[in-house]
């Protein structure tokens, strides 16, 4: 599987704005086994922003990262304790819109399956593992949520894996994901940045 993720991620142009404001990255990583896992948080309860809800590591940008991927790996080192010398960057996806404003670049990284990761207490609640297989599996898609988000529809997919809730951006990076290293088939209406942005 993976092998065929990194062939289409080489190949694969992703979606990138053409407006500037702040930045975030995260890290979508994925371990190196038949069936590959996606890393996933879930995020504490007394952070001011997204608390109890489940992201991939990641954060904003500081002004000392010499770019987005660094900032994804900066922050994956400080809330799962996983060193940038453990994982394999093998591309990334397009840029989406927070619903706080930030920019974010999601990037495809592969870790070693047998790697123990620690949540930063200050930060992650909890750290869990989601099979690609299950995410493939249309079954699995606990719903699909209508919401209206600066006069345009917003269609998020959603699952639920180990009594945690799939949705919003992280959902909508995995089906990208899906979509384009495994031809899945979410139909998902464009992002309203995708639509407002100028040719």
């Amino acid at each position: 599987m993976l092998e065929q993720l990194k062939t289409r991620l080489r190949h694969h142009r992703p979606w990138r704005l053409r407006t500037r404001g702040r930045e975030a990255g995260v890290l979508v990583a994925l371990t190196d086994c038949p069936d590959p896992e996606v890393v996933l948080t879930l995020r504490s309860r007394t952070l001011s922003t997204h608390q109890g809800e489940v992201a991939f590591p990641g954060g904003k940008r500081d002004p000392d990262d010499l770019d987005l991927l660094a900032t994804a790996l900066r922050e994956a080192q400080e809330e799962v304790g996983l060193r940038d010398s453990e994982v394999d960057i093998i591309g990334s996806l397009g840029q989406v819109v927070s619903k706080h404003q930030l920019q974010v670049t999601p990037w495809v990284g592969v870790i070693p399956a047998e790697l123990a990761l620690r949540p930063n207490p200050g930060e992650i609640d909890r750290i869990f593992r989601v099979p690609l297989s299950f995410l493939l599996d249309p079954a699995q898609l606990l719903r699909t949520d209508q919401l209206r988000w600066r006069g345009q529809v917003r269609f998020v997919p959603a699952w639920e894996y180990e009594g945690e809730v799939i949705w919003g951006l992280t959902a909508y990076v995995l089906v990208e994901l899906l979509n384009v290293g495994f031809d899945a088939g979410f139909d998902v209406n464009p992002r309203p940045e995708r639509l407002n942005e100028p040719e």
